[in-house]
């Protein structure tokens, strides 16, 4: 998956390249990459915080998502799930 030039994330051949300057404050941004799930927020204080998610069930729901809002509920959603098998 290659994003446009404009996004904050952008995959290509050599990696991921972050452009924080491109990204809103307080939102939670992803792109997939060598079947892991990257995730990249900036916070209040412009600090970026960049997490790297292996799981397999994560990675291929994330796969299916249209837009970046629905990553949110994907995480919300895998989370209860393991809350109820504790």
């Amino acid at each position: 998956m290659i994003q446009s030039m404009d996004s904050p994330l952008s995959v290509g051949p050599d990696g991921i390249k972050i452009k924080p300057e491109l990204m809103e404050r307080e939102k939670l941004y992803h792109c997939l990459f060598d079947e892991k799930i990257l995730l990249v927020y900036k916070d209040s204080q412009d600090v970026l915080n960049c997490y790297e998610v292996e799981e397999k069930e994560l990675v291929d729901n994330v796969k299916t998502i249209s837009n970046n809002d629905e990553i949110e509920k994907i995480f919300q959603d895998y989370i209860e799930k393991q809350n109820l098998k504790n």
